[in-house]
């Protein structure tokens, strides 16, 4: 729940120089715009901070601030809030003195919660100030049963459980019987477990993978694969029945592999799962993609690119046609950057068309449309289609055949700004790319306006990161120093802590390096250079690079120089 920011509490922070008027101003447009909180959008746009938020609320509403972790909260005093109240409302109770009892919550303001606390506990309330991550901490220390001990209970629960688990010859049952066991409440209850945890630890990715001896589940957190409580290897099957029945898949096929997806409610959000089935040594294996639509950041300002990468974004943006490419690793945010555009771009003048495999977020104001290849539905041929649709924009889930890069340039040529994505390491490598499927350089100089390559790099936890010195070599080696006589600057170094689930990292940014093709490039790109050619050419004419831009992060001290080293490479030599 968001910290609450009434006018009173606006004016003071303008009163005490923390937010100027035109921050606030604009805070207040893109509130109204993403429908989220004014509290949430001013930290996002790094106007201010959480702690310097819950102060002015404090003195503005004449409450104090507490730290939850100084307070050890008895048995008695948790049992006056029923656990599904101080949940939903995000309340710890910290003492009761007489019929006063002092509430710890995110949100004092929140008139209902107080009124429905006071009719539950038949006390007086005295509620107090708390930070939404202290809150957060609480509410799973005191009132949540941990995952791996709710897993271990549900599997101890299937042992005992009146149902046949599947064995290793898996073709013996029938699709009736394994329907059956896919419904039966505990493997509900084991699958249900595996879809909320990824969605408490802000997982994107969910793994489950048959082993010789036990079924591993792990789940991708930032961009990093981690292990989680492995249910035993019979159970196997069931789990993957349970997932191919919610996904409308066909359970009883077990030789090929299977895509569908599914939506659920969990924690009173909308999640969206993108399911993959494939056969493996040991039975299917099951990949699910983890789509929360509420979570997807859909604004430039606050994917954590630099200020210059930003610029360049938007003005190539509002251009009325060309090409915009993105290109870079799958999962590394291409699609939720095309959406920031698409929405700096928008405007009630303006036809905005989206052809995506599938559509991954609802986009408010643009028609997008999904392809299904098995009717021949396909980017091509939805392509054309668009174009009789009258689009000004166009964005192209991603350029995988010549056919489709064809229609898309002459689309660019034809007065329509396109944007798409393409699978290459860098900026410069998306030219050659496109050449290798066919393109005429001279295409290419006439459509193109932006490439961008990018990453998306871990943030440090703020709770836990610790500062050190690098040595000089290393600093030196990797740019975080030019040349030997500068001193060498202090960075931060993950440690791990409760709040980042002991990785040291919590969250991600995104980091670009912005090709525009100026008539230098499009010279190089005529001429039929090579990919380093192009690339030293627009480092000379001012390009970051993205193990560049990843070291800035390091120096401001948003990520460690381990990450950076992780998600990118050395950029090529200038020197000739």
């Amino acid at each position: 729940m968001a910290l609450p920011i009434t006018k009173k509490i606006c004016d003071l922070l303008v009163k005490k120089g923390l937010v100027s008027e035109d921050a606030l101003d604009e805070a207040r447009k893109k509130s109204l715009e993403k429908s989220r909180s004014l509290s949430d959008v001013l930290v996002e746009m790094n106007v201010i901070s959480r702690q310097d938020l819950l102060s002015v609320l404090s003195e503005g509403l004449g409450l104090p601030v507490i730290k939850l972790p100084c307070f050890e909260v008895d048995a008695e005093t948790l049992g006056l809030i029923p656990k599904k109240v101080a949940l939903m409302y995000r309340v710890i109770p910290i003492s009761r003195v007489g019929k006063l009892l002092t509430v710890a919550m995110t949100d004092p303001l929140n008139i209902l919660a107080l009124d429905d606390l006071k009719v539950a506990t038949s006390l007086d309330l005295s509620p107090v100030i708390s930070s939404e991550e202290d809150v957060t901490d609480a509410l799973r220390k005191y009132y949540e049963t941990s995952a791996d001990e709710e897993i271990s209970s549900i599997v101890e629960e299937l042992e005992g459980a009146e149902f046949e688990t599947i064995s290793e010859d898996q073709d013996s049952f029938s699709s009736a019987e394994l329907l059956k066991i896919s419904e039966e409440a505990p493997v509900v209850k084991l699958t249900n477990m595996i879809l909320s945890r990824a969605i408490s630890e802000r997982a994107g990715d969910i793994l489950i993978e048959p082993m010789e001896g036990n079924t591993r589940v792990r789940y991708r957190v930032d961009g990093v694969l981690m292990e989680s409580y492995s249910p035993p290897r019979k159970f196997h099957q069931a789990l993957v029945s349970r997932v191919k029945v919610l996904s409308d898949l066909d359970i009883a096929e077990r030789r090929l592999p299977q895509d569908g997806r599914f939506q659920a409610r969990i924690e009173g959000r909308k999640i969206d799962f993108r399911v993959s089935v494939v056969p493996s040594s040991f039975g299917e294996k099951v990949a699910l993609r983890v789509l929360d639509k509420q979570q997807a950041m859909t604004d430039l300002d606050m994917l954590g690119l630099k200020e210059k990468d930003i610029d360049i974004l938007k003005k190539a943006g509002m251009k009325p046609h060309g090409m915009i490419l993105l290109c870079g690793p799958t999962g590394c945010g291409k699609t939720t950057t095309l959406y920031s555009v698409l929405r700096h771009v928008d405007s009630p003048r303006k036809n905005l068309v989206t052809v995506e495999d599938p559509v991954e977020y609802d986009f408010w104001g643009v028609n997008q449309v999904s392809i299904n290849e098995d009717i021949g539905l396909t980017f091509a041929a939805c392509l054309r289609s668009i174009l009789r649709q009258d689009p000004d924009v166009i964005m192209v889930g991603e350029i995988r055949d010549y056919e489709t890069l064809d229609i898309a340039i002459k689309s660019a040529l034809t007065g329509h700004l396109v944007l798409s994505t393409i699978h290459t390491n860098t900026a410069s490598g998306a030219v050659v790319r496109m050449v290798n499927m066919g393109v005429e350089h001279f295409l290419i100089t006439s459509s193109v306006e932006l490439i961008a390559a990018q990453r998306l790099i871990r943030k440090l936890c703020p709770d836990c990161k610790r500062p050190y010195f690098p040595p000089r070599e290393a600093a030196l080696k990797y740019g975080l120093i030019t040349d030997d006589g500068q001193d060498v600057p202090e960075i931060f170094s993950p440690v791990g802590c409760k709040r980042c689930l002991n990785s040291g990292y919590r969250g991600r940014i995104a980091i670009m390096e912005c090709l525009e093709l100026s008539p230098r490039i499009k010279d190089l790109i005529f001429a039929g250079a090579q990919e380093f050619e192009i690339e030293i050419a627009a480092r000379e004419e001012g390009m970051t690079t993205l193990r560049e831009n990843g070291v800035q992060n390091v120096l401001e001290g948003v990520t460690s120089l381990e990450e950076v080293l992780r998600v990118t490479v050395e950029a090529r030599s200038m020197e000739k």
